[in-house]
């Protein structure tokens, strides 16, 4: 069986980090798929969908680290291209990527106990973003 929903979020901008747990576990509890995988995807090149402990300190450390791999200060082709100013979110979101996959068990999803799924924003300006939240397995 396989169950598929959209849903949309609004972000602050480059580093706001949105813990979408809870948000996936309502729509596997929907899906009564009892044992399989669940697959949330961001269409789009800034944002990024990963795990993480969502703890402020974490975040914080997350969007220092990911400022010193993709520096605002330093020249970015994409800027020359487009002059839109965000070669850095481009770079930052190849690196992370636009999936996760994680698997479900007993109809609910089967994370470690500090684990967190997150979508980071990597744009520099707010946006409106729409996940694709694809579940598949048995019920």
């Amino acid at each position: 069986m396989i169950y598929q929903e959209e849903v949309n979020i609004s972000t602050t901008g480059e580093n706001d980090i949105i813990n979408l747990t809870e948000l996936v576990e309502n729509i596997v509890k929907k899906s009564r798929i009892r044992i399989g995988m669940v697959n949330i995807f961001i269409p789009g090149s800034t944002g990024a969908i990963t795990t993480m402990e969502y703890e402020p300190g974490l975040k914080k450390d997350l969007a220092e680290a990911l400022a010193r791999i993709a520096p605002r200060e330093i020249p970015y082709e994409h800027h020359k291209r487009w002059g839109d100013d965000n070669g850095r979110s481009h770079v930052k979101a190849s690196i992370i990527g636009p999936s996760l996959t994680v698997p479900i068990k007993n109809n609910k999803l089967y994370l470690g106990t500090w684990q967190q799924i997150v979508f980071l924003e990597l744009d520099t300006r707010p946006r409106n973003r729409r996940l694709i939240i694809t579940i598949f397995g048995e019920e």
